[in-house]
């Protein structure tokens, strides 16, 4: 297995949420706090990374978090090089002769999503010591930066974690985005992680991540802080796992009447893509207290904290920040 974290307690690769220390998950979403900063500048660019190259190295299509990453590489004001490996396997002489070619015209970060589970840490102890990895979504395993986005807009809304209570409600099975949320809610101090789902879509094993289980939605939200919603992937309702859409939503979906047994104040959260009137509804997810299209937006700057960090260039993104 990879090794996260090197002999002088610095980030080598991001690839899980799981085991990370909580003064680095702080670090991470203080570093993100001053690229927020940036962002919100007419000229969105630090120099941080200047000469170095990112490869988004994508095994599968992913629109929306491809941008992201490509997004926070240039304003760090990186070379970046985009991949489409389509369904390509991880395992072979060709995976290894593309990277060491990729290694060869000093490629520095390559930013590895992929549908098997274990793809980017197979790829972590394959390249040279000078190449960092970012995993940005591997089969049902991991999602790390989805999870620290979602931190930094509940930190960004609600101060500290110790004393929220957190639903995550939807197909837990089959989520690295959940996995990922759990590790990360878990490491920061979170009060009460929850997770909300049918049983079929629940892993056996799931309390053993330190989480408090519902089946029934309206007891599970009862005075939650922060509600997050999980995709539903329509291929689900292809077996028999889940009768359909529309008993899902019925059951399940979020709805203004079930959020209201939530906090007043609750924010109601989605990675994305959103399916509209199956996971949620759109008043809500339209509403004042969802907080959708402000995880985009912090995703840049969660992904900027992650880049320059791993390439030891976070020490100075507070300065070149102001």
């Amino acid at each position: 297995m990879s090794q996260q974290i090197d002999a002088n307690g610095q980030l080598r690769h991001f690839l899980t949420t799981e085991g990370l220390p909580p003064d680095l998950l702080n670090r991470l979403l203080d570093t993100a706090d001053s690229f927020t900063g940036v962002i919100d500048k007419s000229v969105k660019k630090v120099p941080l990374l200047r000469g170095r190259t990112v490869v988004n190295l994508f095994f599968e299509p992913s629109t929306r978090t491809r941008t992201t990453f490509e997004l926070a590489a240039k304003r760090l004001s990186a070379d970046v090089l985009n991949v489409d490996m389509g369904t390509t396997s991880v395992k072979g002489e060709s995976l290894a002769d593309m990277l060491h070619n990729l290694e060869a015209m000093q490629a520095d970060l390559f930013v590895v999503r992929h549908a098997d589970s274990g793809a980017a840490n197979y790829i972590a102890d394959r390249v040279d010591d000078s190449v960092a990895i970012l995993n940005a979504g591997d089969g049902r395993h991991a999602h790390p930066t989805q999870a620290m986005l979602d931190a930094l807009t509940i930190r960004r809304h609600k101060g500290r974690f110790e004393p929220l209570t957190v639903a995550i409600v939807g197909d837990i099975l089959h989520s690295r985005v959940a996995r990922s949320q759990i590790h990360a809610l878990n490491g920061l101090a979170t009060g009460e992680v929850r997770v909300i789902a049918p049983r079929t879509l629940l892993p056996e094993d799931i309390e053993s991540l330190g989480v408090k289980v519902y089946y029934d939605p309206d007891e599970g939200l009862k005075d939650a802080d922060v509600v997050i919603m999980l995709r539903l992937q329509r291929e689900r309702m292809q077996g028999a796992l889940l009768p359909s859409e529309g008993e899902y939503f019925k059951r399940y979906g979020l709805t203004r009447e079930r959020l209201a047994r939530a906090h007043p104040e609750a924010i109601v959260m989605h990675p994305g893509p959103i399916n509209r009137g199956v996971e949620i509804e759109s008043s809500v997810a339209d509403g004042r207290q969802s907080v959708i299209l402000e995880q985009v937006t912090n995703g840049i700057a969660i992904r900027m904290a992650v880049m320059s960090t791993v390439l030891g260039a976070y020490h100075d993104a507070g300065r070149e920040a102001e």
